[in-house]
């Protein structure tokens, strides 16, 4: 992600006059900001020279002061407003962007929205300094993000650890990072993170879980996916209904996909945003339940989701939802 560069400028000595972060995606933003907040000035130069404003208790005059004040025994200072989403009269800091002090580095963080590019300030905004606006990870690309974040730190994490992990956090990037740091400091000597580690130090089933419900549908074998379903009741909490049936979803979603394809493995696994470890499961539904099938299933999945949030249904508890729904997908 292009957000990533600035903190590779900021390691260049390279430094723009404003920066403005906004979006959707919270952990880049918190990165960049930590980054400036931590190490942009040495520990000395930071007590003289560090500002962090917060939106909902300052106001736009206040910022304007600061950021024109001269830095003392630095080359700059680092001001930094965080959610700059609740600053009232934030379009009043137009005239600063415009023409700011050099010798200030103002890194602004606007989460969750966006600045509207059709007015003046927003037009601004964008064009002076430097403007980042961050979207959420697709939830196809969080398993690569995974592995090539533990990559980062020197280490591997095997496929199936790597979805296990982003089967039950999803996309909250800033709590799988965090996740992955506790497992990372009971790892010991060895450099490879397996479904052992998630199980044992994120609390997560390897043998009930969402991914195993999938495997299990996909080659019909009904005894283990009753267990798991059984399972989930009884530890709502380990699989919300509407996570559930969403991940059951998206796996025959890409099965269907895979009908009157005749791409190469590699391409196939690439189409259907799927880690070519896991192609195999997708394939082996697609023999085991025909193109009507699928249609069926992703028909009744949509049904039973409305069942789920109390439309067409007769007062029906979750756990007679989930058995009623597996049976009328495996049988």
């Amino acid at each position: 992600m292009a957000i990533e560069n600035i903190i590779k400028d900021w390691d260049r000595g390279k430094y723009a006059p404003k920066y403005w972060l906004e979006g959707e995606e919270e952990y880049y933003i918190d990165k960049v900001v930590n980054y400036a907040e931590e190490y942009i000035l040495t520990e000395e130069e930071a007590s003289f020279n560090l500002t962090v404003f917060y939106g909902r208790d300052t106001n736009w005059a206040d910022i304007i002061n600061t950021c024109r004040k001269y830095p003392m025994f630095s080359e700059r200072q680092v001001v930094i407003i965080k959610e700059a989403q609740y600053l009232k009269g934030i379009e009043k800091l137009e005239a600063y962007i415009q023409k700011p002090l050099l010798s200030t580095i103002l890194v602004i963080s606007h989460k969750e929205k966006k600045i509207d590019s059709r007015t003046r300030f927003g037009k601004l905004v964008k064009e002076k300094g430097v403007f980042e606006s961050t979207k959420k990870l697709a939830e196809n690309k969080l398993p690569d993000w995974v592995i090539n974040l533990v990559r980062k730190l020197g280490l591997s994490i095997t496929p199936l650890a790597s979805t296990l992990l982003v089967e039950h956090i999803g996309n909250d990037l800033n709590r799988i990072e965090s996740e992955l740091d506790k497992v990372v400091l009971n790892l010991g000597k060895r450099k490879t993170i397996t479904e052992d580690d998630i199980e044992k130090y994120v609390g997560i089933s390897k043998e009930y879980n969402a991914f195993a419900l999938q495997k299990a549908i996909a080659k019909k074998d009904k005894r283990n996916a009753m267990k798991i379903i059984q399972y989930f009741i009884d530890n709502p909490e380990m699989a919300p209904m509407p996570v559930l049936l969403a991940s059951i979803y998206s796996f025959f979603g890409k099965v269907y996909m895979i009908y009157g394809n005749t791409d190469s493995r590699d391409s196939l696994a690439s189409n259907l945003g799927v880690n070519p470890y896991f192609l195999s499961d997708y394939i082996e539904a697609s023999r085991k339940y025909d193109l009507q099938a699928v249609q069926k299933i992703l028909l009744l999945l949509h049904q039973y989701n409305l069942k789920s949030i109390g439309i067409h249904s007769v007062n029906l508890e979750n756990e007679a939802i989930l058995k009623e729904l597996l049976v009328k997908i495996m049988y």
